[in-house]
């Protein structure tokens, strides 16, 4: 049996960075919750008002076997906007900043090395703004946060914002998919 990583990826809201990331094979766990921020065991409330410096992330746990970490960042690239300082669309705060939160060496040569390559290949249309960093401070999210878009599909903001990256990851990703 091979050995899992971690990674902890900040895209927005982390209700549509987990909807994604429960779809992929060889994630074995996803929890949402908050990191890197100088708040010690922060609240959605506190972290919701951008003082916290806590970002809202997804801490994955993966077999590197079945995804590698390449995989999961261009995942994570195709499915928020990484030159968004501060914000995803209408969510607008530090709280949603674009972030890839390492826990080996490998994992930020891996997401250097691919931010490098997609500004070369000028990908988007500005520049990438995404913060690589150690993983710091890390505190799982309240409950009620955790599998929100899969307990609440129908919810407004599940429909507009989450439902479109899930299906994209869908189209775009086929072969990295659950079976």
């Amino acid at each position: 049996m091979s050995q899992t990583q971690t990674i902890v990826l900040g895209g927005g809201c982390f209700w549509c960075t987990e909807s994604v990331f429960k779809e992929v094979r060889g994630v074995l766990d996803v929890e949402s919750g908050y990191s890197n921020g100088q708040e010690t065991a922060p609240t959605y409330e506190q972290v919701c008002t951008g003082r916290t410096g806590c970002n809202e992330v997804v801490k994955l746990v993966y077999d590197p076997a079945q995804v590698s970490t390449r995989q999961l960042l261009e995942i994570f690239f195709a499915t928020h906007d990484p030159t968004q300082l501060n914000r995803q669309g209408n969510d607008v705060g530090s709280q949603y900043r674009s972030g890839i939160y390492f826990t080996t060496p490998e994992q930020q040569q891996v997401a250097d090395d691919l931010i490098r390559e997609m500004s070369q290949d000028k990908l988007f249309d500005g520049a990438i703004v995404t913060e690589v960093a150690p993983l710091a401070h890390y505190f799982a999210a309240e409950d009620y946060h955790q599998d929100f878009f899969e307990k609440n599909p129908h919810q407004g903001y599940c429909m507009a914002v989450a439902a479109p990256k899930v299906a994209k990851f869908r189209q775009t990703f086929r072969d990295l998919a659950k079976a």
